[in-house]
Order: structure tokens, then C-alpha cells, then sequence
């Protein structure tokens, strides 16, 4: 067991996506290849392959700067051409802990106003005057 845990941590994260996938499929190879085949869409296999690929690079940012900046980010882009309700929504139905859900909405609530803030200036006085 030691020689197949050495070999599947060599291949970090979308190793231990193949061993979810082997084990929800009772062991079956034509099971995984079914999945890969069904997460890779029109590319097949192939494109399955390629996920797990993307998947390794997204697991690598993610550790690098933690999941709550990552969706920060996420959001506060996505605030830029979406509806702040809308995304809002969207939050509230993430499957994540409540704190993190709170710390997402205070930040496009924040993005909204700074926004805003910027659109509308204080009041200037004008002086019109006659000629």
C-alpha cells in the first residue's frame, strides 16, 4: 500500500481526483474512463485528461493564496459586468461556511460603494455668471 500511496502523491492533486473516481466506481477501469471521458465534453478523454491537468494548476494557486482571495477575486470581476443581486444570490448558495460568506458579500458590498463613491463625487458649487 505504501508503493501506491508514493506513486498517486506523486501526482498531487488530480491523483486524488482519479482515486475518487477509481473507488466510486468500484475499481472498474471502463468506469474512470467513462468519467474522464465525460468531464474532457466534446474533447472526450482526452479533454478529461486536460481537466485534471487544470485541476493541478488550480490546486496549486489555491494553496498559494487560500480560497478566500481567490474567490475575492472572483467576485469582485464578476461585479464589473453582473448584477450585484444577482451575485449576491450566488453567494448565499455557495456550499461554503458561513464566515467566508460574509466576508464575500462585505467585500462586493464594498466594491458596489466605492464604485458609486467614485461615480459621484461631493456636490461642487458652480458660480454662473452674466455677461
Amino acid at each position: 500500500m505504501d508503493e501506491i500511496v508514493k506513486k498517486v502523491a506523486s501526482l498531487g492533486f488530480p491523483g486524488v481526483i482519479l482515486i475518487i473516481l477509481t473507488a466510486t466506481s468500484g475499481g472498474s477501469s471502463a468506469a474512470v474512463a467513462a468519467a474522464l471521458t465525460a468531464w474532457g465534453g466534446p474533447f472526450g478523454i482526452v479533454g478529461g485528461i486536460a481537466l485534471l491537468g487544470l485541476a493541478t494548476v488550480l490546486g496549486d494557486k489555491i494553496g498559494e493564496y487560500g480560497i478566500e482571495a481567490i474567490l475575492k477575486g472572483i467576485y469582485a470581476e464578476r461585479s464589473k459586468t453582473e448584477s450585484v443581486g444577482f451575485l449576491l444570490k450566488e453567494i448565499q448558495d455557495l456550499p461554503i461556511s458561513e464566515e467566508l460568506k460574509v466576508k464575500l458579500k462585505n467585500q462586493l458590498s464594498r466594491e458596489t460603494t466605492n464604485t458609486y463613491t467614485k461615480l459621484f463625487d461631493a456636490p461642487r458649487t458652480v458660480e454662473i455668471v452674466d455677461e
